[in-house]
């Protein structure tokens, strides 16, 4: 059975999530990656651990986009919901994406695994769903303040709080979403049932006692192997989503 708590509970090593990514070639790129941000590339600690972070973000990304998508287009109750929370959902599937693709590109432009995997239900009850999506979202806030602190230039760090911020959008999202469709709480990573009211409950951001990046790593390992009552969802690194919108981007400065 597909269990929240292994989550946060589950023993696994950090290179699951950075399987594939090309870790070595993700160092090497990683350091004129951090010249062009201002980082000396000098200190091969430092291009690890960036290439650690950048390379688990990129498939954080990629797991995200993948989940909005599923829910756009399997989703019963995304149909029944009002014209606006349906642009919310289409826009964080955009963001995610335009994640995505520049975590590509600052690790080498190797893509990331192509599965994913999620606990039976996820794409056919709505409590599942929202339970689900904000258990990643906090995971993802956790992830990039753990950059924050980790990454080695201030343009990367600065970067992270940017995405940071965009993540936290879409966990308040999908928390009014929920109260929209009648549910009462929302159980993210805390473990806890959460009320959807207020949608924004958090006065700071949390990291769930996460310090390191290899701790997230471990709270996203479920979604990414096939187990007992999952269901596999396919990423698709071709989707190129419309800017129409969003900022920044060329059309919109």
């Amino acid at each position: 059975m597909f269990d929240f708590e292994s989550a946060t509970s589950a023993v696994a090593s950090r290179r699951t999530l950075l399987k594939g990514v090309g870790l070595a070639g993700v160092s090497a790129l990683s350091m004129s990656f951090l010249a062009g941000c201002g980082g000396s590339g000098n200190s091969h600690s430092s291009s690890n651990q960036d290439a650690d972070i950048l390379g688990a973000a990129k498939i954080a990304e990629a797991l995200a986009t993948t989940m909005y998508t599923a829910i756009i287009n399997d989703a019963p109750f995304f149909g029944s919901l009002d014209a606006s929370n349906q642009d919310y959902i289409r826009a964080a599937q955009a963001e995610e994406k335009f994640h995505y693709d520049l975590l590509k590109g600052a690790t080498g432009g190797a893509d990331a695994q192509l599965n994913y995997y999620f606990p039976t239900g996820m794409f056919t009850d709505a409590q599942t769903t929202l339970d689900t999506l904000v258990t990643l979202e906090d995971a993802f806030v956790a992830a990039y303040l753990i950059g924050v602190k980790d990454l080695s230039s201030p343009d990367l760090r600065v970067l992270a709080a940017q995405i940071m911020g965009v993540e936290s959008d879409h966990r308040t999202l999908a928390r009014i979403i929920g109260d929209d469709l009648g549910l009462t709480s929302i159980t993210g990573l805390s473990g806890s049932p959460e009320s959807v009211d207020p949608p924004n409950n958090n006065v700071y951001e949390r990291t769930y006692g996460l310090t390191d990046i290899s701790q997230v790593v471990t709270a996203l390992t479920p979604f990414l192997a096939s187990g007992a009552n999952t269901v596999q969802k396919t990423f698709n690194p071709t989707f190129s989503p419309s800017n129409s919108g969003l900022y920044p981007n060329p059309a919109n400065g």
